[in-house]
């Protein structure tokens, strides 16, 4: 077991740590919550024996007194420490950093077994043994820094913020390989910021804040408890609200559930209250009387250009062949007489009242009709009047 009694650090005047005291069993996840500089990761190093400020207190391992004593020392004794930032070796493979972690003399002739047992609790790490580490990701090189502290063979593994830079499901792997660590039997001894998920594995917890521990408790009771909820967890866990039940009109009876917790049962009540009602047969009404149709409005009988021949009939319909032949023989017959009539030097353009023979009434696509043959008409006398003028207009002779 790890006993800290009174830790207390200094950097010059500055006051990081003020007598602080932890214990950590093997088997157990002991897990230190606190803002940032509480002095969390400075209880870390004074333990590990690298603190950099003067130390006071005592650290005992197993009842042996590490006060003053070397990190290589401390790591004899089975303490082995995963720092802030993972402190790997970037350039080396997988494997050549597990190795590494295993110099020291408790480690050496179990060098075997540790690496064998590392690469059953993490098949990732056997896998991908022979690759570089700084191209893995952040949760595998995370993953490697705690193989490499566990090939030391240690009794307690202390972690200085494991999560830091991972993704929530790079996290949530990480503390999921935190508790098969702690079923091997090895202590654990953690310093987190996420107290959510570290307090999901811990079997108990320390609250730091200004330098000193002020509370300890089983992790459960933490997580529950308001202050802890306000401080590290997003504020109280907000108590569910019963609203009074609301009575069913007499209108619209429900299905009663029933008593047994049966998912298919539940279903099946829930879909016979979607169940359209059955509506009573209603006779079909009578059909409507039919409606008359008007007779359609006479239209006046248009003049005929040419008196019909009484053995002809008329076909149904308009015949548009027959109208444009009928109207291309009056524009001809118009031309040649206005032109007989006129004087040729500077025709009046002629006028639409001028016709001699009407058009039958067609409607509105007889008047587009119409119109066009007009306009047809009227091009061909503008053609013809230019040519003439063109013609008889004396051409300059050059002398």
């Amino acid at each position: 077991m790890l006993e800290v009694q009174g830790i207390s650090v200094s950097y010059g005047k500055h006051r990081a740590l003020e007598d602080a005291s932890v214990r950590v069993a093997k088997g157990e996840i002991v897990v230190i919550l606190g803002a940032n500089g509480a002095g969390k990761s400075t209880l870390l190093k004074a333990i590990s024996g690298i603190c950099e400020g003067h130390v006071s207190g005592s650290v005992r391992m197993d009842g042996t007194d590490l006060t003053d004593k070397p990190a290589n020392r401390i790591v004899e004794e089975g303490i082995a420490l995963v720092p802030e930032g993972r402190g790997i070796f970037p350039d080396l493979t997988v494997q050549e950093n597990l190795t590494l972690g295993a110099y020291s003399a408790r480690a050496r002739d179990e060098e075997a077994g540790n690496l064998e047992r590392l690469f059953t609790l993490f098949p990732k790490l056997h896998e991908r043994r022979r690759q570089v580490v700084r191209t893995m990701s952040g949760g595998e090189q995370q993953m490697v820094a705690i193989g490499r502290a566990m090939m030391s063979n240690p009794a307690i593994l202390t972690l200085d913020e494991p999560s830091l830079g991972l993704s929530p499901l790079l996290c949530k792997e990480l503390f999921q390989n935190l508790k098969a660590v702690r079923d091997t039997g090895i202590g654990i001894l953690l310093v987190e910021q996420n107290a959510k998920q570290s307090l999901a594995i811990a079997d108990r917890g320390y609250l730091l804040e200004n330098a000193h521990i002020v509370h300890e408790d089983s992790a459960a009771a933490l997580a529950v408890d308001p202050a802890v909820q306000k401080a590290y967890l997003g504020g109280a866990a907000a108590k569910p609200v019963r609203s009074a039940p609301v009575a069913a009109p007499a209108s619209a009876p429900r299905t009663q559930r029933p008593a047994a917790a049966d998912p298919a049962a539940i279903a099946a009540a829930a879909m016979q209250n979607f169940a359209p009602a059955k509506r009573a047969a209603v006779a079909p009404p009578p059909p409507p009387p039919p409606v008359q149709a008007a007779p359609p409005p006479s239209r006046p009988a248009p003049a005929p250009v040419t008196p019909p021949s009484p053995a002809a009939t008329r076909p149904q319909g308009i015949q548009i062949d027959d109208l444009v032949s009928r109207a291309r023989a009056t524009s001809a017959a118009q031309v040649s007489t206005r032109n007989a009539q006129q004087p040729r030097r500077d025709p009046p353009r002629p006028k639409l009242a001028d016709r001699t023979t009407a058009m039958p009434d067609l409607g509105n696509s007889a008047d587009r009709l119409r119109a066009a043959l007009d306009e047809i008409e009227q091009a061909a006398r503008r053609a013809e009047a230019y040519r003439t003028d063109h013609n008889r207009t004396p051409k300059p002779t050059g002398k």
